[in-house]
């Protein structure tokens, strides 16, 4: 600190130091800079001293704070000059032949989820004669920041990331958000960060499915989820199964929820790690004989459920019921009930948006498609409990 400061507030001095470190560039657009306890042990000062220094900064937009993460630096000179990933508010530099380049960055597909999605991106593609680049993150969070890194040293002039699925988005991701990049998050979003996404809209999904249950008479039914961390698919799925049992006055019971199964996420999905979950729902079903419907928060995890029951000499749906999210059609039917996402209507949305990003239209921080209910083979009447 210099004697000109030493007048002023220990706040407004801290503020003065950290301001000229992000203009004299020795934070970049998206690094991190210290916390309020890193200052306040720097400048031997109270947090709250540096909270409001933090707060100031980020009024006067050269930081972006995000709970449970940090403070990081905003793109706070973006109008019409050079983000940190080579990128502009208009983003007009796109190569020779004129073609632009998107990337998308997705944890994997299959028949069930993804395949169609892609359809969708790809299509839209062809229509605004673009191209599409697609890499894949097995939610692997290095694998995702990787990819995203050398998309961007590709030259994409915009990006489609599906998230790995984990507690905290990836810092490239936010790093993307800070500087403007064009980019859209598909089937989730990003809490407390302003982020273009869509998805489906997975709460009002899952009422609809569970009042279907309820209107076959089950009200012992298991809910069978991966971990729900922090991934707001899942995290609304759940809410909208709890909000169906409360309009329709029936008790959630949590006692028989199965919110491990792990071996459907994109970096466990082993023969070794299935057997164990079929194992697990096995013993689930055993333990509460009262259980006469399962709803699964995704078809691998409905698969599992299927075979389990059926290992144990349960009949579907003669002695219990299956729904799920998504299913491949076989052999002209659908062997799950399921929650039909519009997957191919909003891939081509995003694939359009990254494009008005890219143009500096504004777009919907949140578009929430709506699922549509399938029947197949696996949901009748409750059986009688005894």
């Amino acid at each position: 600190m210099t004697n000109e400061s030493s007048s002023k507030a220990m706040y407004e001095q801290i503020f003065d130091a950290l301001r000229d470190r992000i203009l004299e560039r020795k934070y970049a657009v998206g690094d991190r800079v210290p916390s309020e306890k890193e200052l306040g042990e720097e400048y031997n000062v109270s947090r709250i001293t540096s909270k409001k220094a933090l707060e100031l900064l980020a009024g006067e937009g050269y930081i972006i704070r995000q709970p449970g993460r940090g403070s990081f630096v905003a793109d706070f000179k973006n109008h019409g000059t050079k983000s940190s990933y080579g990128g502009s508010a208009g983003h007009k530099n796109r190569s020779a032949n004129g073609k632009l380049l998107i990337g998308l960055v997705i944890t994997d597909f299959g028949d069930s989820y993804g395949t169609e999605l892609i359809y969708g991106m790809e299509e839209a593609s062809r229509q605004n004669e673009s191209y599409l680049v697609l890499r894949r993150s097995f939610g692997i969070p290095s694998y995702e920041e990787e990819s995203i890194k050398g998309l961007l040293e590709l030259g994409v002039d915009g990006l489609i990331i599906f998230p790995a699925q984990g507690e905290f988005f990836n810092a490239e991701i936010l790093k993307l958000v800070i500087s403007q990049f064009p980019l859209v998050l598909v089937d989730r979003y990003l809490k407390g960060i302003s982020a273009s996404s869509i998805s489906t809209d997975n709460l009002g999904a899952a009422k609809v499915a569970t009042n279907y249950l309820f209107e076959l008479g089950h009200k012992s039914i298991a809910f069978l989820t991966p971990p729900p961390v922090d991934t707001t698919a899942i995290e609304d799925r759940i809410e909208g199964f709890i909000q169906a049992h409360a309009e329709k006055g029936i008790m959630v019971d949590k006692d028989i929820w199965l919110e491990d199964i792990t071996s459907t996420l994109p970096n466990a999905h082993t023969e070794e790690n299935r057997k164990k979950d079929i194992q697990k729902i096995i013993r689930h079903l055993q333990k509460n004989p009262q259980i006469t419907a399962m709803f699964a928060t995704e078809y691998n995890i409905g698969q599992l459920a299927l075979e389990a029951a059926r290992t144990i000499g349960l009949s579907v749906p003669g002695d219990i019921s299956i729904i799920c999210f998504d299913c491949p059609e076989t052999g002209g039917r659908y062997p799950l009930t399921h929650m039909r996402q519009n997957q191919s209507e909003m891939g081509r949305i995003a694939f359009e948006n990254v494009l008005k990003l890219r143009e500096g239209q504004s777009v919907p921080n949140k578009m929430k498609l709506e699922a549509s209910m399938v029947l197949g083979d696996s949901t009748g009447p409750a059986r009688e409990v005894r």
